[in-house]
């Protein structure tokens, strides 16, 4: 009797640890680390009127996660990147050189579709900094880039096979709709501003006066729990305040690694019955 008791015991435990898993779907990490390399475009009248072009190099984390809350709908995107540019101006005398930071966290809300296609819509906020630094100009040689941002993104993913090879193609843009960013007056120097002068340096962002798009155009190989990613990284800023008008233009080509990472308790198991949700598709 008691050997009975004990089996059942064993077998509801075993059930109701399989529903637990079930109720509880997995929510693997997708991660990417990439390297970018390209061109890029920069004017900025604070330091001189001429366009200057050269090269753009950049390191990119990206980790993306379905949501604990509704883990088939929400997805969380997280992204940091540092890049840095040389530049060149027309007659290639003199060079200006452009170093910038930025973050961003996001949430999008997602359907799938028939023919293996996932899109999402959503937004996100955004923090970029950055500066300029033109050795010639002796007296102001460098101009400062920040601004906090409200973004609007959406995606579109689509999982094929290519020679039998598994590969996921994404399509994602960002737009900046609000925020704020720095900008000082036509010809005010820094230590004007360490001085104390230090008012309207602070801007709205609306797109009469700032406007930036982030295209991200990628495609994961899958190799097993690893993908190579290769792609296309764009991106636009335009501003134009205090007299002061910025154009600056990059494009990349992306190559890294990514990959789906799961976290669980190795003393517990996993479930055949478990559903695993994945963030990109």
């Amino acid at each position: 009797m008691k050997s009975v008791i004990a089996s059942l015991l064993v077998f509801f435990a075993g059930w109701s640890h399989a529903a637990a898993q079930e109720d509880k779907p997995l929510r693997p990490v997708t991660s990417a680390y990439t390297l970018e390399a390209g061109g890029a475009s920069i004017v900025n009248t604070y330091l001189t009127p001429l366009k200057y072009s050269g090269m753009n190099l950049g390191l990119r984390y990206e980790r993306m996660q379905a949501m604990k809350q509704n883990p088939d709908r929400l997805v969380m995107r997280l992204v940091a990147g540092l890049s840095g540019s040389r530049t060149e101006n027309p007659v290639k005398n003199a060079e200006m050189w452009r170093i910038k930071g930025d973050f961003s966290w996001g949430m999008t809300y997602r359907w799938r579709l028939p023919y293996n296609v996932t899109v999402g819509a959503g937004g996100s906020t955004s923090l970029n900094l950055g500066a300029l630094y033109a050795p010639r100009n002796g007296n102001n040689p460098v101009a400062v880039e920040a601004a906090w941002t409200v973004n609007a993104t959406a995606y579109a993913a689509w999982n094929v096979k290519v020679w039998g090879l598994p590969v996921t193609l994404r399509y994602q843009p960002t737009l900046p709709l609000t925020g704020i960013f720095f900008s000082p007056d036509y010809g005010e120097l820094f230590y004007e501003i360490y001085l104390g002068n230090d008012k309207g340096l602070v801007h709205g962002a609306w797109w009469g006066n700032y406007f930036s798009l982030d295209n991200l155009l990628t495609a994961d190989f899958h190799f097993g729990s690893t993908c190579l990613r290769i792609g296309y990284h764009g991106e636009i800023l335009s501003t134009k305040v205090n007299h002061i008008t910025t154009r600056t233009v990059t494009n990349s080509v992306v190559v890294g690694v990514s990959g789906e990472w799961l976290s669980f308790n190795p003393y517990k198991g996993l479930s055949r019955e478990a559903r695993v949700i994945s963030a990109l598709y």
